[in-house]
């Protein structure tokens, strides 16, 4: 077992941390703050849901609820903190693209007012290109659930 610098287990990143790892912002920055990371392995994020954001206007007056394709973005921004924190690349400029979403499945609502954990794990990782299971939930019952790969490249030319 390696017990270098890379290899241990970071306990918690703050907003600030989270933003140095992804170039997501409002509106569109899911996460919140990392509860866990273990680099190499999973991440355990926290998106706290709020009626203050902008989608819940429509969707749907009276009965707000999180859209589902929002709730795997921020497992998928989730993976991208990992990902930059296990591979090294903060600061680099690269940017984490999805490449494919599989098996997602909505379990329960996600209402404004909660905290949504996300829970994310490595599926394989590589260089260029990697593969997760993720899972949100909303205390202790499964809200959703996607399995996603993405891809490690450089940010498009301006």
């Amino acid at each position: 077992m390696n017990s270098g610098p890379d290899s241990a287990a970071v306990t918690s990143l703050d907003i600030r941390a989270v933003m140095a790892a992804l170039p997501h912002r409002y509106p569109m920055l899911l996460v919140d703050r990392v509860e866990q990371l273990d680099r190499d392995k999973s991440i355990v994020a926290i998106k706290a849901v709020t009626i203050n954001e902008g989608f819940f206007q429509g969707h749907f007056p009276g009965r707000p609820i999180m859209p589902g394709v929002l709730i795997v973005e921020a497992l998928a921004q989730a993976a991208g903190v990992l990902a930059v924190e296990s591979l090294g690349l903060a600061g680099s400029g690269k940017l984490v693209y999805f490449m494919a979403i599989d098996g997602a499945k909505f379990r329960k609502p996600v209402e404004p007012g909660v905290l949504l954990r996300l829970e994310v794990e490595f599926i394989q990782k590589r260089a260029t290109v990697c593969k997760f299971a993720g899972k949100a939930y909303v205390g202790d019952k499964l809200a959703a659930q996607a399995d996603f790969t993405a891809m490690i490249a450089d940010p498009p030319a301006a």
